[in-house]
């Protein structure tokens, strides 16, 4: 007797939504994407209990007739795509066919619908259909899912509590609002509304209206494009920053897409300007041609693979360097202060046709195509990038606490961290020292010695011509024994053995992948934070008027390496306001 056989529909449609459903938010997402590959410019997601009570999803797109409404619970059952060649062309949110199906498979489910002609009802109950008929509605869908993972209930213990399962159903819909800025949202829970849009096609407005005041007026527009990809979006200024990535959003050809490589790059372009763990906010869209993306990966349809993906990484990189490099980017600590307020509050109060004069536009700065098109030098933009801030004369006043100078020019006041600016100082010294054909070496009278494991010996000598090449002098002394008998001259007197073993560590440091840029940037940033004036050091005004000379004339002078603010100010009103001089 064969023991092989044909599994049940139900039970395949079981089995699909261990994949399809993890959680309350998953029903969200199939459902609201299929509101809005129905047309809908109106979509409101009622929630019971972060919605393992009851989900309902109410839109006022084109709707179904009869046939369709209950054909839509057939697995495979799709109206996106039709033959084989349409999977290259996919320009829809869904397209597999088992979303209907696989919730209705662990749940009860009412459809009712109306596409203008006719209107239908559909029951449906562990993928049984109960019950069907006439239903009066007007045009549009309205599901409501409710009893989930009744018939599995080791799924069901796994959901998790309802401010979680809450909050990953208002993420979702704060990603989908950000793509699909001409698409009003809604949602509730527990007939209180949490989160609404007002579709209105205005990306800023709707970053307003997820992340309030604090973060809608500190956001950069970008815009740019090669001959395969076009982005643009909003990126915020490193004054915005959380602790995690989620705040990153990237949508593909309007689809929120997962991909490690794309988030890297935004990243990477912020290394300079923000600490190690803070992530900023971003909000971009790619456009593609849908023949050079492959979203049939995952049944949740959000991890992609894209090619010629290295065009784009550097796109995005070099775009969001650029805009953050011409941007003035000293915090001002008066509207630091001021943030603190509710961010409800501001949202309610704020005034929307501001917004143009609160961003500096990247299509405002004249950039020529070619720069566009990634061959962007940003040595020589420095003059016209921080031209303002190089005409500066700051007048050091004084010290405080050993660690911040104060200083003041004729409109504004300035307190400076002395570790910040001067790491800052180092760190564009040394990297500049990096692209200099010409090195200068000073030979050591007393060599340093290591000694090092076998495994760390056999790293070091893989990757020691990148320190040779920067002018160190190494010879081999015994057995995993390494002789350093020279250093560049830009290491600080006093410094160098401190700076020599903090170099050793690093190059023997055990990854994956060893990238010499990434080495030399991390090197750059050791050595420079040990030969900085630290805190709780006493500087005579002769070095704080030379750290303040030296700072001005930074490419960036506003953060340190490590993405600290490295310079703050108040104006003179901001002063006065503070003191009540105005009201």
């Amino acid at each position: 007797m064969s023991k092989i056989k044909v599994m049940s529909e139900n039970m395949a449609n079981m089995i699909a939504a261990g994949e399809v459903i993890e959680k309350c938010a998953s029903i969200v997402k199939e459902l609201v994407e299929n509101a809005i590959d129905a047309g809908a410019k109106n979509i409101k997601v009622n929630l019971e209990n972060g919605g393992i009570k009851k989900i309902e999803v109410i839109d006022d797109g084109i709707g179904m007739d009869r046939e369709d409404a209950i054909l839509a619970f057939s697995r495979h059952a799709t109206s996106k795509i039709y033959k084989e060649d349409d999977l290259f062309f996919i320009e829809t949110l869904g397209f597999r066919g088992e979303a209907l199906a696989s919730i209705a498979s662990v749940s009860e489910v009412i459809l009712e619908t109306c596409n203008g002609q006719e209107s239908t009802y559909v029951h449906i109950k562990g993928g049984q259909i109960l019950d069907s008929g006439h239903s009066d509605g007007r045009i549009g869908t309205k599901i409501t899912v409710t009893n989930l993972f009744y018939n599995t209930p080791a799924r069901l213990k796994y959901l998790k509590t309802e401010t979680t399962e809450l909050n990953n159903c208002l993420q979702f819909v704060e990603r989908l609002a950000l793509s699909k800025t001409s698409i009003a949202f809604q949602l509730t829970n527990n007939a209180k509304v949490l989160f609404k849009t007002t579709g209105n096609n205005n990306l800023l407005k709707t970053i307003h209206e997820v992340y309030g005041l604090n973060t809608s007026r500190n956001m950069l527009e970008i815009k740019a494009f090669s001959d395969d990809f076009e982005i643009s979006g909003f990126i915020a200024k490193p004054s915005v920053l959380k602790k995690n990535r989620l705040h990153m959003h990237t949508f593909v050809n309007g689809r929120i897409v997962r991909n490690n490589e794309l988030n890297k790059a935004i990243n990477d372009a912020y290394n300079t300007y923000k600490h190690e763990g803070f992530y900023p906010v971003v909000v971009i869209n790619i456009y593609v041609d849908p023949t050079l993306v492959d979203v049939n990966i995952h049944p949740t349809k959000q991890d992609i693979k894209m090619s010629k993906i290295n065009v784009l990484t550097e796109l995005i990189y070099k775009t969001i360097k650029e805009t953050l490099y011409k941007n003035l980017l000293i915090p001002n600590a008066y509207s630091l202060e001021n943030n603190n307020s509710n961010p409800m509050e501001q949202k309610e109060n704020y005034n929307y046709p501001e917004f143009p004069d609160s961003i500096v536009n990247i299509k405002d700065i004249p950039v020529n195509l070619e720069q566009q098109k990634l061959n962007i030098g940003y040595e020589d933009l420095t003059d016209e990038v921080n031209g303002e801030f190089k005409k500066l004369k700051l007048y050091p006043v004084g010290q405080v606490h050993k660690t911040y100078i104060i200083a003041q020019d004729e409109t504004n006041m300035y307190i400076i961290d002395q570790h910040a600016a001067h790491e800052r100082i180092n760190y564009e010294m040394i990297t500049q020292k990096f692209k200099e054909a010409n090195v200068f070496v000073s030979q050591m009278l007393i060599p340093l010695i290591f000694e090092l494991s076998t495994s760390d010996y056999k790293i070091f000598m893989e990757r020691k011509d990148i320190l040779i090449e920067l002018g160190f002098k190494i010879e081999e002394y015994g057995i995993n024994t390494i002789a350093i008998k020279a250093h560049p001259t830009w290491l600080k007197d006093g410094f160098e053995e401190e700076s020599i073993r903090t170099i050793v560590d690093l190059v023997i440091t055990k990854e994956q992948k060893f990238e010499k840029s990434k080495f030399l940037d991390n090197m750059a940033k050791m050595v420079s934070c040990k030969m900085s004036v630290k805190a709780n050091e006493d500087l005579s005004f002769v070095e704080m008027e030379k750290l303040l000379n030296d700072l001005v004339k930074c490419d960036n002078p506003y953060n340190c390496c490590h993405g600290r603010p490295s310079i703050m100010k108040y104006s003179a009103y901001e002063l006065e306001k503070m003191f009540r001089r105005v009201l």
